[in-house]
């Protein structure tokens, strides 16, 4: 089971709960990362505080940008 818990022009996270894992995806790049342990719980609370803050899609898409040298996983179909 997986939950998109987040879905702009840009960018989508979805949270893979059974495995507690998340994975992030450049739409415009067609390429992606898997987080899963601690760096996933770090990812997911600092999500969490942008979501907080009520932040606007681009904010939101700013910081994920901060993770595109991460991205290292080319999408071919998903």
């Amino acid at each position: 089971m997986m939950n998109v818990i987040y879905n702009s022009d840009n960018y989508y996270v979805v949270e893979y709960p059974a495995q507690h894992a998340y994975e992030l995806v450049d739409k415009r790049s067609a390429r992606g990362t898997f987080f899963q342990g601690d760096f996933a719980e770090k990812f997911v609370q600092s999500m969490r505080s942008a979501f907080a803050e009520e932040a606007s899609p681009e904010q939101i898409d700013d910081f994920l940008g901060n993770f595109d040298t991460l991205l290292n996983v080319p999408v071919v179909c998903h």
